[in-house]
């Protein structure tokens, strides 16, 4: 492993069976010297005492001289009575451990007889080498984890309190070995695409081991690939004049040509190496298999999967195993008879005896019987035709009597089911079989069974281009990568799109990826001669039974990329259970995919051809509106219920409109997040699909009761898009209630990206119509959004009076959590106007009532604005407790984005503190987690990150992060840019 440690591996003499009744003995070194016997832990007696234990068991089980023990301990200058003190050690220690562990030998001391991995070093030791054959096998994740765990073994600096020079040196060269494996780590973790992970931690460790250059290289990296350039090149800056002013010498030549590489945005930079790809080797009385197709592309992973299976055919015996199945089952389309020609033409040369095929017709009306298939491979084998017998049984028992003795590869394709499959394997070693099918034959006995799922984008772009030329798909390449999304990565679909394209030269890419574009003409599209997408598709929907077809056509009418088992009964009306049968045997079909347990999916082209059924067979019309109607109530009625579980005291879903489908019912929180943050996409896809229909208010309200998803930050996007959208719908349906929420809901959004004009627009609309109509919830909780509008434009004193309108709002409605909210925010209001003691008084008092509600994620928001009033009033110790209390709730409830903001907070107190190594440590947090109030607040983090940097003597790269800083200020047009280039032009001065 680069830089791997140089630290000895512990002999291990043996391991003796422990006496009955008795533990096993433990010791630790990498931390203070301690031994256990089981969980007790044992004394280790006076610190030179240790030294002497410590001394032994680095010797890896070595007999270690009495004069060698008195040098370990005492160096040049030891006591008179220095041999006597070393038995007087041995002899306490002697007794406190096992009988026969410590071993006197020659006049000296060693220690015998340790079970495996009774030493923290020696698992350490272990626990790298293994990493290191991860790593070596490509096994990054797993590398990784080992050194986790080896560094986790770890309990502050190695043999700590352990007196003697012996135990000097030892304590630095593991000290070493252990920034090694840290740098080891580090260095995977940016192999593995964890760079704004990483950054905080090197941050910090470069400041503990600041002449340290491999940890500088690796800062350099990881802030470059974060896209933090100029920060990258300050950090060499940094490290040159330190090298320069500590020891008079240049950075390392390895530094030295990153920082150009950096200078020049060299693009292998950018990204760590991918992994090579390791190549596929192909492996001639029948030769019965179909021509492979000269374009076969991709698939490697299932290729060597199933090659794999063919050559343990060859085997035989030797592994016990009978002969080699492989089914692949998946939908239509997907390409499973060219991946098994594909591999059965490779694996030919293990099979010399020959390869047979037949295609069953499973997913016809007629399939092929299994006894006129075993008379066509018995006269294929050689059997003459008044040899072979009349009976199905009589056939397959000559036909794997025929094969005995024989290697030779059976290809099944298109089978409709196990039984049809069952008599036509050989049942003899040395043979194989692979069958293909749209059911997955999960009672087919001894199968290796096989899923193929469409292409992956990079395969599908390939199999185009070889089909088309890569001479008219290079200059339009996002065109083509258009085409092949929109046959969703199908390779039937992409084989008939590419050649439509291929026979008409006067298209180009764009102009077939326009006709695509059209979702109720794209089926239409999709055939060419024989083939044709939608006629695949016809011969599964066609074996389904009313039930069946029933809830194919209608799960097809919901957007969103999955659905839940319990969304999908409120779809088709139906108890759980007998969803599920329903949904299972659509999976056995492979006309849906089971996406995880409990969640289904359909093929993009799949869910096209399932709308254009309902449309055909829906009867009676109107039940393709209820089946949405009745999803829209599920998630509405759910929404509510995790709203008033995250926000106990809210009077919020008391307002929302009516439901008549019920939702689920939660026991606790955490499932209720679960819950909310599983189904985001489904959610608010449902909610889009309901534009333009009589579902707007609901569809509304669900937005609103999903609020929690946009301050998460891993849904933010898709929730903006839905919330403009609903205010498109909302103002062209001229629906004042509707729309009035839906730009609520919008300034919420804004508010937290940090857009704060945009947000005050929205909020002043939406103020204006649900004042309109009376909507009291809307009203108080848009002017609470307009005094956080005021405190980001520093007008504190209108903040106060909007703060003060929603406070008189909420109180009037009884919500108590929109009160705690408020005041909360009241808080800021009278510190920006310098009240700083009532601002202190104001958030206790919004503290108080997010208390009374219990431990809900709003609490967190008291504990921080709390937090925040004690900071400005100079209080910092009790400000660190509130925002650490805050934090924990805040990781507990997954809101990422309030995590960035507390760990900003959290990095204000410790640079007024006077601590700015601490201080740069959670601003890296910060920027790595984001933060409420987006690249507005980014700024803000880089700005302070800055002054920390600067107080730990990182001049250039708290320029770097200032002038980042001043770049994001300007852009949102911020007042606190003045202040940035203040500490720009002082700087630059000095």
């Amino acid at each position: 492993m680069d830089g791997g440690p140089r630290v000895p591996q512990q002999r291990r003499p043996g391991h003796p069976a422990e006496p009955d009744g008795s533990a096993a003995l433990r010791f630790g070194v990498l931390g203070p010297v301690r031994a256990w016997r089981g969980e007790e832990a044992l004394a280790t007696g006076s610190p030179q005492q240790r030294a002497l234990l410590a001394a032994l068991l680095l010797r890896e089980g070595r007999t270690a001289t009495a004069a060698e023990l008195i040098d370990a301990l005492w160096g040049d200058r030891p006591p008179s009575q220095a041999l006597a003190a070393v038995r007087t050690y041995a002899s306490r220690l002697r007794k406190v451990l096992d009988p026969g562990v410590l071993a006197s030998e020659s006049g000296g001391y060693a220690v015998r007889g340790l079970a495996e991995g009774a030493l923290d070093l020696a698992r350490a030791q272990d626990l790298a080498a293994e990493a290191e054959k991860a790593r070596s096998s490509g096994d990054l994740c797993h590398a990784r984890d080992l050194l986790r765990r080896a560094l986790a073994l770890w309990d502050g600096e190695a043999l700590a309190g352990v007196p003697g020079p012996y135990a000097d040196t030892q304590r630095a060269r593991l000290g070493e070995w252990r920034l090694q494996l840290l740098e080891t780590r580090l260095d995977m973790d940016l192999e593995q695409g964890c760079h704004a992970e990483s950054v905080s931690e090197l941050t910090a460790l470069t400041a503990a081991h600041p002449l340290r250059e491999r940890l500088r290289e690796l800062l350099m990296l990881a802030l470059y690939r974060s896209g933090r350039q100029a920060e990258a090149l300050a950090v060499y800056a940094d490290t040159r004049r330190l090298l320069a002013d500590e020891l008079g010498v240049d950075p390392r030549p390895g530094l030295q040509e990153l920082q150009q590489r950096v200078l020049r945005a060299d693009p292998e930079l950018a990204d760590p190496p991918a992994p090579a790809e390791q190549t596929v080797t192909p492996r001639v009385r029948p030769a019965q298999l179909p021509a492979s197709v000269p374009d076969f592309t991709g698939r490697a992973s299932f290729v060597r999967e199933l090659s794999d299976v063919l050559s343990s055919a060859s085997e035989g015996a030797a592994t016990g195993r009978v002969m080699a199945v492989s089914a692949l089952a998946g939908i239509g389309g997907v390409g499973k008879t060219t991946l098994a020609v594909h591999v059965a033409h490779q694996a030919r040369a293990a099979f010399p005896d020959g390869q047979l095929y037949v295609d069953l017709q499973g997913a016809g009306a007629r399939p092929a019987e299994p006894e006129t298939v075993l008379g066509s491979f018995l006269r294929a084998l050689g059997t003459a035709d008044s040899a072979v017998p009349d009976s199905l049984e009589e056939r397959a028992a000559l036909y794997r009597s025929v094969l005995d003795g024989r290697r030779v590869l059976v290809l099944l394709d298109n089978a409709r089911d196990a039984a049809q499959v069952r008599p036509l394997l050989p049942g003899t070693e040395g043979c194989a079989a692979l069958v293909t099918a749209r059911v997955r034959m999960v009672d087919l006995a001894g199968a290796h069974l096989v899923d193929l799922d469409v292409m992956a984008p990079e395969e599908a772009l390939a199999l185009f281009t070889r089909i088309v030329g890569e001479e008219r798909v290079a200059s339009e390449r996002e065109a083509a990568l258009d085409v092949v999304g929109a046959c969703g990565f199908l390779p039937l679909a992409i084989r008939i799109a590419a050649s439509r394209l291929a026979a008409r030269r006067t298209w180009t890419v764009s102009v077939l990826a326009a006709k695509l574009a059209d979702e109720r003409r794209r089926l239409d599209e999709l055939q060419a001669g024989d083939l044709a997408v939608e006629a695949t598709f016809e011969l599964g929907y066609g074996q389904l039974e009313p039930a069946q077809a029933r809830a194919f056509r209608l799960l097809g009418l919901a957007d969103g990329p999955d659905i839940s088992l319990a969304a999908a009964a409120a779809v088709l009306d139906l108890p759980a259970q007998d969803t599920e049968d329903l949904l299972e045997c659509l999976v056995d079909t492979s006309l849906l995919e089971s996406a995880a347990p409990g969640r289904y999916r359909f093929h993009d082209l799949v869910r096209l051809y399932a709308r254009a059924c309902a449309e055909r067979d829906e009867q009676p019309p109107g039940e393709r509106a209820a089946a949405l109607s009745r999803l829209l109530d599920f998630y509405l009625a759910t929404a509510a219920q995790v709203y008033a579980i995250e926000r106990p005291g809210d009077r919020l879903v008391d307002g929302l409109e009516p439901t008549e489908y019920p939702g689920l019912a939660f026991t606790e929180g955490s499932a209720a997040l679960d819950w909310l943050y599983t189904e985001a996409a489904p959610l608010l896809a449902c909610v889009r699909q309901s534009a333009g229909t009589s579902r707007l208010r609901r569809a509304v309200d669900l937005l609103w009761a999903a609020k929690d998803l946009t301050e998460s930050g891993a849904n933010s996007h898709q929730y903006e898009t839905t919330a403009r959208a609903m205010c498109e719908a909302t103002a062209a349906a001229a629906d004042t209630r509707a729309e009035g929420r839906a730009r609520t809901v919008l300034s919420d959004v804004l508010l937290v990206s940090g857009r704060i004009r945009d947000a005050e627009e929205e909020a002043r609309l939406a103020m204006r119509l649900a004042g309109s109509v009376g909507d009291s919830a809307a009203v108080s909780w848009v002017a609470n959004n307009r005094g956080l509008v005021r405190l980001h434009q520093r007008r504190f004193a209108e903040g106060k009076d909007f703060f003060d309108r929603a406070i008189t709002g909420f109180r009037t409605t009884d919500n108590r959590a929109g009160e705690a909210s408020a005041l909360s925010n009241l808080s800021r209001a009278q510190l920006g106007m310098g009240n700083v003691a009532a601002a202190v008084d104001i958030a206790r008092q919004g503290l108080a009532v997010y208390a009374e509600l219990g431990r809900t994620m709003r609490l967190a928001n008291g504990h921080f604005a709390v937090g925040v009033a004690l900071t400005r009033a100079g209080r910092h110790e009790e400000a660190l407790g509130e925002f650490a209390e805050a934090l924990d709730i805040f990781g507990d409830h997954r809101q990422r984005l309030w995590q960035g903001a507390t760990n900003f907070r959290l990095a204000e107190v410790h640079l007024d503190a006077g601590r700015p190594s601490a201080a740069a440590q959670y601003a890296e947090q910060a920027l790595a987690l984001g933060c409420i109030g987006g690249d507005r607040m980014r700024g803000s983090v880089l700005a302070l990150l800055g002054r920390a940097l600067s107080a730990l003597g990182q001049a250039d790269r708290a320029r770097a992060c200032w002038r980042e800083a001043l770049s994001l200020y300007e852009q949102h047009d911020a007042q606190e840019a003045g202040e940035v280039r203040a500490l720009l032009a002082r700087t630059a001065a000095r």
